[in-house]
Protein backbone atom coordinates (compact mmCIF):
# COMPACT_ATOMS: atom_id res chain seq x y z
CA UNK A 1 0.00 0.00 0.00
CA UNK A 2 2.73 2.33 0.80
CA UNK A 3 6.14 2.43 -0.45
CA UNK A 4 9.26 4.53 1.91
CA UNK A 5 11.92 5.56 -0.70
CA UNK A 6 15.25 7.46 0.68
CA UNK A 7 16.65 9.67 -1.97
CA UNK A 8 19.62 11.57 -1.75
CA UNK A 9 20.25 15.13 -3.09
CA UNK A 10 23.61 16.82 -2.66
CA UNK A 11 24.24 16.58 1.29
CA UNK A 12 19.91 16.71 1.45
CA UNK A 13 18.53 13.55 2.54
CA UNK A 14 14.89 13.03 1.66
CA UNK A 15 12.09 10.14 2.75
CA UNK A 16 9.45 9.92 -0.04
CA UNK A 17 6.30 7.49 0.91
CA UNK A 18 4.33 6.76 -2.05
CA UNK A 19 0.78 4.96 -2.16
CA UNK A 20 -0.20 2.37 -4.89
CA UNK A 21 -3.03 4.38 -6.40
CA UNK A 22 -5.31 1.30 -6.38
CA UNK A 23 -5.17 1.82 -2.48
CA UNK A 24 -4.75 5.60 -2.76
CA UNK A 25 -8.99 6.15 -1.41
CA UNK A 26 -8.63 3.16 0.90
CA UNK A 27 -6.15 4.92 2.92
CA UNK A 28 -7.16 4.79 6.71
CA UNK A 29 -6.32 8.44 7.12
CA UNK A 30 -8.51 9.65 4.74
CA UNK A 31 -11.28 7.62 6.11
CA UNK A 32 -10.39 9.21 9.92
CA UNK A 33 -10.70 12.68 8.73
CA UNK A 34 -13.97 11.88 6.63
CA UNK A 35 -15.74 11.09 9.61
CA UNK A 36 -14.53 13.45 11.69
CA UNK A 37 -16.19 16.34 9.04
CA UNK A 38 -19.26 13.83 8.70
CA UNK A 39 -19.73 13.54 12.48
CA UNK A 40 -19.04 17.16 13.13
CA UNK A 41 -21.25 18.40 10.46
CA UNK A 42 -24.17 16.38 11.36
CA UNK A 43 -23.69 17.20 15.29
CA UNK A 44 -24.12 20.56 14.01
CA UNK A 45 -27.16 20.64 11.48
CA UNK A 46 -28.64 19.05 14.91
CA UNK A 47 -27.62 21.37 17.15
CA UNK A 48 -28.32 24.26 15.33
CA UNK A 49 -31.83 24.59 16.16
CA UNK A 50 -30.94 25.65 19.95
CA UNK A 51 -29.21 28.35 18.95
CA UNK A 52 -31.34 29.56 16.19
CA UNK A 53 -34.48 29.81 17.81
CA UNK A 54 -32.94 32.32 20.21
CA UNK A 55 -31.87 34.60 18.19
CA UNK A 56 -28.17 33.57 18.20
CA UNK A 57 -25.95 32.04 15.76
CA UNK A 58 -23.36 28.68 16.41
CA UNK A 59 -20.41 31.63 16.26
CA UNK A 60 -22.32 33.88 18.69
CA UNK A 61 -22.92 30.98 21.32
CA UNK A 62 -19.37 29.63 20.74
CA UNK A 63 -18.26 33.01 22.02
CA UNK A 64 -20.65 33.59 24.99
CA UNK A 65 -20.20 30.32 26.20
CA UNK A 66 -16.32 30.89 26.33
CA UNK A 67 -16.80 34.38 28.02
CA UNK A 68 -19.11 32.21 30.48
CA UNK A 69 -16.37 29.96 31.17
CA UNK A 70 -13.43 32.50 31.57
CA UNK A 71 -12.27 34.13 34.73
CA UNK A 72 -14.79 37.31 35.26
CA UNK A 73 -16.45 36.16 32.00
CA UNK A 74 -14.14 38.25 30.31
CA UNK A 75 -11.32 37.75 27.51
CA UNK A 76 -8.99 39.93 25.73
CA UNK A 77 -10.18 40.47 22.22
CA UNK A 78 -6.74 39.07 21.00
CA UNK A 79 -7.96 35.74 23.07
CA UNK A 80 -11.45 35.84 22.06
CA UNK A 81 -10.33 35.61 18.10
CA UNK A 82 -7.90 32.83 18.95
CA UNK A 83 -10.21 30.59 20.85
CA UNK A 84 -12.94 30.90 18.29
CA UNK A 85 -10.12 31.00 14.90
CA UNK A 86 -11.17 34.35 13.68
CA UNK A 87 -8.93 37.43 12.67
CA UNK A 88 -9.13 40.14 14.13
CA UNK A 89 -11.21 42.01 12.32
CA UNK A 90 -13.59 38.86 12.72
CA UNK A 91 -13.75 38.83 16.12
CA UNK A 92 -13.95 43.03 16.02
CA UNK A 93 -17.39 42.22 14.27
CA UNK A 94 -18.38 39.44 16.39
CA UNK A 95 -18.21 41.40 19.24
CA UNK A 96 -19.88 44.44 17.86
CA UNK A 97 -22.72 42.56 16.41
CA UNK A 98 -22.95 41.05 20.55
CA UNK A 99 -22.19 44.26 21.73
CA UNK A 100 -25.28 45.33 20.01
CA UNK A 101 -28.08 43.11 20.74
CA UNK A 102 -26.95 43.64 24.87
CA UNK A 103 -24.68 40.42 25.74
CA UNK A 104 -21.09 41.52 25.81
CA UNK A 105 -19.39 44.80 26.14
CA UNK A 106 -16.02 45.94 25.95
CA UNK A 107 -13.93 47.47 28.74
CA UNK A 108 -10.30 49.19 28.54
CA UNK A 109 -7.15 46.84 29.72
CA UNK A 110 -6.14 49.25 32.16
CA UNK A 111 -2.16 47.85 31.45
CA UNK A 112 -2.80 48.20 28.22
CA UNK A 113 -4.07 51.30 25.93
CA UNK A 114 -3.95 49.27 22.80
CA UNK A 115 -5.92 46.38 24.65
CA UNK A 116 -9.37 45.46 25.59
CA UNK A 117 -11.87 42.93 26.85
CA UNK A 118 -14.98 41.68 25.83
CA UNK A 119 -17.12 41.33 28.92
CA UNK A 120 -20.15 39.17 29.24
CA UNK A 121 -23.23 41.14 30.32
CA UNK A 122 -25.84 40.10 32.51
CA UNK A 123 -28.16 39.66 29.41
CA UNK A 124 -25.04 37.72 27.58
CA UNK A 125 -25.32 35.27 30.64
CA UNK A 126 -29.29 35.02 30.91
CA UNK A 127 -29.30 34.43 27.32
CA UNK A 128 -26.58 31.47 27.71
CA UNK A 129 -28.01 30.09 30.35
CA UNK A 130 -31.61 30.31 28.21
CA UNK A 131 -30.05 28.58 25.62
CA UNK A 132 -27.66 25.55 27.43
CA UNK A 133 -30.51 23.29 28.42
CA UNK A 134 -31.72 22.51 24.93
CA UNK A 135 -27.90 22.61 23.56
CA UNK A 136 -26.77 19.99 26.34
CA UNK A 137 -29.87 17.71 25.89
CA UNK A 138 -28.58 17.52 21.65
CA UNK A 139 -25.30 17.16 22.46
CA UNK A 140 -25.97 14.34 24.34
CA UNK A 141 -28.98 12.57 22.39
CA UNK A 142 -26.75 13.05 19.66
CA UNK A 143 -23.23 12.97 20.41
CA UNK A 144 -22.22 11.89 24.36
CA UNK A 145 -24.88 9.15 24.69
CA UNK A 146 -24.15 7.24 21.77
CA UNK A 147 -20.31 6.62 23.53
CA UNK A 148 -19.58 4.77 27.00
CA UNK A 149 -17.39 6.71 29.29
CA UNK A 150 -14.43 5.02 28.07
CA UNK A 151 -15.20 5.94 24.45
CA UNK A 152 -15.55 9.68 25.56
CA UNK A 153 -13.08 9.96 28.21
CA UNK A 154 -10.40 8.27 25.10
CA UNK A 155 -12.23 10.50 22.16
CA UNK A 156 -12.21 13.48 24.30
CA UNK A 157 -8.25 13.07 25.08
CA UNK A 158 -7.95 12.33 21.26
CA UNK A 159 -8.95 15.48 20.18
CA UNK A 160 -7.51 17.38 22.86
CA UNK A 161 -4.21 16.29 21.56
CA UNK A 162 -5.51 17.36 18.03
CA UNK A 163 -6.54 20.31 19.16
CA UNK A 164 -3.58 21.42 21.17
CA UNK A 165 -1.34 20.31 17.96
CA UNK A 166 -3.67 22.15 14.97
CA UNK A 167 -4.54 25.05 17.48
CA UNK A 168 -2.18 25.42 20.52
CA UNK A 169 -3.31 28.81 21.69
CA UNK A 170 -7.26 28.01 21.72
CA UNK A 171 -7.83 28.28 25.63
CA UNK A 172 -5.12 31.02 25.94
CA UNK A 173 -5.81 33.45 28.34
CA UNK A 174 -3.37 36.53 28.82
CA UNK A 175 -2.36 37.42 31.96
Amino acid sequence: MFRVSTIRTENVWFRLVTVDPKHLFDDPRLTAVGLLYEAHDGLIARLEETWKSNGLSGLDLNALMRLSRSPGRKLRMTDLATQTSLSTSGVTRLVDRLERNGFVRREADPGDRRSSYAVLTAAGAARVARVLPAYLEGVDRWFTSLLSREQLDELTAGLRIIRDATNPDATHVSE
